[in-house]
């Protein structure tokens, strides 16, 4: 018996409505994306601060004169 809880409360997926397990099923989907685009956004956020190094490694010295004015 496969069950599912919402709300700390045991539900038979097998005695659900088709109503039910159309929900259920595009709240499955939800969180499966949910988790594919976190870990894409934790992808991107890693490419982002090496971008930025780079960045900065690729920069000419600041001149100490420009950083009074």
């Amino acid at each position: 018996m496969t069950t599912i809880t919402i709300d700390d409360k045991a539900y038979n997926i097998d005695t659900l409505s088709e109503e039910a397990k159309s929900q259920l099923g595009s709240l499955q989907f939800v969180d499966a994306e949910l988790q594919r685009l976190n870990a894409q956004a934790a992808v991107l956020q890693t490419a982002r601060l090496a971008y930025a190094n780079a960045l900065k490694s690729a920069l000419p010295p600041v001149q100490t004169e420009l950083l009074s004015h």
